[in-house]
C-alpha cells in the first residue's frame, strides 16, 4: 500500500483504508475501486491524501509476494546487470585464455549481495529468477556463488572461508562450458553414453584450472564436487575424509541449485521437497555436519508461512522437527496441529 495525493488517484485504483470527513463520517469504504464518482466525492470533501493498494497487496502466494517486493526488484536488477559481465569473463577465459580475475568475480558477488538486506532472502529471490535459455550454465554458477554466501553464513564460516566458498561457487562447474549446450541441458533422459560424457566435466574443469594461481580448495572442489561420502560419486569414488571440505560444501550447493532452478521441462522443487530429496538420497551421501544444518535453516526460514497440503488444506508452518526435517508441524484452519511426520498420507504440495 502507498499514500498518494488525491489528485493522482485514477479510476481503477483500489482505496485501501476507510476515508472519513472532518466530522469523522465515512466517505469511502476501504476496498472500494475508484471511479469518476468517487474522485468527485473526494474532491468535494477536500480529501488531500488517500492510501491505495499496490500489486503486491493483491498477491496471494508467498512467491508472488516475493516477486513483487522491492527487495526482489532491486536484486533482479543488479543480477541482470552483472550477469553479462560474469558471462563474458568466463567466455574470455574459455575461448581466449584471458586470466580469470577473482577480484572481478567478488565485485560481481558484492554488487548483487549489496542489494539484499537479509541474506536469507537470497534463496527466495533466486527461486523466482528466470534466466534465458542461453544463460543457464552461467546462471547455475552465479547462483551457486550466491547460495554459497548464504550457506557459509549458516555454517558460521569466517570471512576468508566464505570468500573461498563463493569463489568455488563461481568456478566449480566451468568444465561444462566446454561441453555441448544441447547435451548439458537436454530435457530428455540421458543415454548411458551421454551421461558418461557429462561426467567428464569435472576432469575438464580441473584441467582448465589446475595450472592457474588459484586456491587448492577451488581446484579440488572443481574436481570432486560429484564425489559422495559413501563412495558412490565420481570421478574417483572417494569416501569421507578423502573428499576436500570445500568439495563437500559445493556438492550440497550444486544439488540444491539443480533442484530449485526452474527449467522448461520441469518445475522447481519447493523448500520442503528439496529437503525431502536430500533425506531420500540419504544424508550419508553428503557430509552430515554440512547438510543437516543447511536443511534445518532452509526449513526454519519457512516457519510462519502457509502451505497447501495434499488434502487441499491451507495450513501454517509452526514447528520444524529434527527427524524428518521435511515434515514439520502445521496448524490447520480449525486451529488443530498436525504433525506431518505421523500423518504420512499428507504432503506439502506448495508454499502459499
Amino acid at each position: 500500500m502507498k499514500n498518494i495525493a488525491t489528485m493522482a488517484l485514477r479510476p481503477g485504483m483500489v482505496i485501501a483504508h476507510d476515508v472519513f470527513n472532518y466530522q469523522n463520517e465515512l466517505i469511502v469504504a476501504g476496498g472500494t475501486t475508484a471511479d469518476v464518482n468517487i474522485l468527485r466525492k473526494l474532491n468535494l470533501y477536500q480529501v488531500m491524501v488517500v492510501t491505495v493498494m499496490e500489486d503486491i497487496d493483491f498477491a496471494t502466494t508467498y512467491y508472488e509476494k516475493t516477486r513483487l517486493s522491492t527487495g526482489f526488484i532491486a536484486f533482479n536488477e543488479a543480477y541482470n546487470r552483472v550477469m553479462p559481465v560474469y558471462k563474458q569473463n568466463m567466455i574470455n577465459f574459455i575461448n581466449n585464455n584471458v586470466p580469470i580475475s577473482l577480484g572481478t568475480l567478488m565485485q560481481i558477488y558484492q554488487e548483487i549481495v549489496g542489494k539484499v538486506d537479509n541474506k536469507n532472502r537470497i534463496l527466495d529471490y533466486l527461486y523466482n529468477m528466470q534466466p534465458s535459455e542461453d544463460d543457464l550454465t552461467h546462471a547455475h554458477c552465479l547462483n551457486s556463488a550466491l547460495i554459497a554466501g548464504v550457506f557459509a553464513l549458516w555454517l558460521g564460516m569466517n570471512p576468508v572461508e566464505t570468500n573461498t566458498l563463493v569463489q568455488c561457487g563461481f568456478l566449480y562447474d566451468i568444465g561444462k562450458l566446454k561441453l555441448p549446450y544441447s547435451l548439458i541441458w537436454k530435457p530428455d533422459k540421458l543415454t548411458d553414453v551421454e551421461f558418461m560424457k557429462i561426467k567428464t566435466h569435472t576432469m575438464i574443469g580441473f584441467d582448465l584450472l589446475k595450472d592457474l594461481n588459484l586456491s587448492e580448495h577451488i581446484i579440488k572442489a572443481t574436481l570432486q564436487h560429484h564425489e559422495r561420502c559413501d563412495g558412490t560419486g565420481y570421478p574417483s569414488k572417494l569416501k569421507g575424509e578423502q573428499i576436500s571440505k570445500y568439495a563437500k560444501f559445493i556438492a550440497v550447493i550444486d544439488a540444491y541449485d539443480a533442484m530449485t532452478s526452474a527449467r522448461m521441462y520441469r518445475q522447481s522443487k519447493h523448500p520442503f521437497q528439496v529437503i525431502a530429496s536430500f533425506e531420500d538420497m540419504g544424508f550419508h551421501k553428503f557430509d552430515e555436519a554440512i547438510i543437516r544444518p543447511i536443511c534445518m535453516n532452509i526449513a526454519q526460514n519457512m516457519i510462519g508461512n502457509c502451505v497447501i497440503l495434499s488434502n487441499g488444506q491451507n495450513c501454517e508452518i509452526t514447528k520444524i522437527k529434527e527427524n524428518p526435517i521435511s515434515r514439520p508441524i502445521v496448524k490447520n484452519p480449525d486451529g488443530l496441529y498436525l504433525d506431518l511426520s505421523i500423518n504420512e498420507h499428507l504432503d506439502i504440495q506448495s508454499i502459499n
